[in-house]
């Protein structure tokens, strides 16, 4: 598990690999059902660069509510937006979510109190099953091209924020992305 205080909230993530969804949205309903009054969120892992994707999203997804600028009612929403760096609920979903099938997922909760994100996360993690392993959300170099590809992302962008790492360029770019996307709004 990993957690960050993001703006006066409280965010906690965990990996998951070998889940199993069959019924997608039979299972986000009861995700929603059982995070209480927290945001949650589900995410295929295979699309993520890391921690730090799920934290600036939860970040700019927080800022836009507070400015006015959010595009959904929901956060979970909003942030599966900016993690996407799509303005387009429905691409967003077509880039980072949950499909049926065996997957790796990453389960994001925000709340206003620690112990009230823990909590929804325990009853998620408890409905979805799977084994707990956080290294499903870190970038490796197998996840690189089908990000790449999937996120639409060129040679020249990586090369314009190459300042060490291969996977340290991937993430400076998706993390520039969504910081534009709020610009755009």
């Amino acid at each position: 598990m990993i957690e960050a205080e993001v703006l006066g909230k409280y965010l906690v993530v965990e990996g998951l690999r070998k889940v199993e969804i069959i019924d997608v949205e039979r299972t986000l309903n009861s995700i929603r059902a059982r995070a209480g009054g927290c945001q949650s969120q589900v995410l295929d892992a295979n699309m993520l660069a890391g921690f730090e994707h799920i934290y600036f999203a939860v970040l700019n997804a927080l800022k836009s509510f507070r400015s006015g600028l959010n595009i959904s009612k929901s956060l979970a929403i909003e942030m599966m937006t900016f993690a996407s760096g799509q303005d387009q609920i429905r691409e967003a979903i077509e880039i980072l979510g949950v499909k049926p099938g065996l997957q790796n997922i990453a389960v994001a909760v925000i709340a206003d109190r620690r112990d009230e994100a823990l909590i929804a996360l325990n009853n998620i993690l408890d409905l979805l099953g799977g084994e707990r392993d956080d290294g499903v959300i870190e970038l490796t170099e197998e996840k690189i091209p089908a990000i790449v590809e999937k996120f639409n992302i060129s040679n020249s962008e990586l090369e314009a924020s190459m300042r060490g790492s291969l996977k340290d360029a991937l993430k400076n770019v998706i993390i520039e992305r969504m910081a534009l996307l709020i610009t755009q709004r």
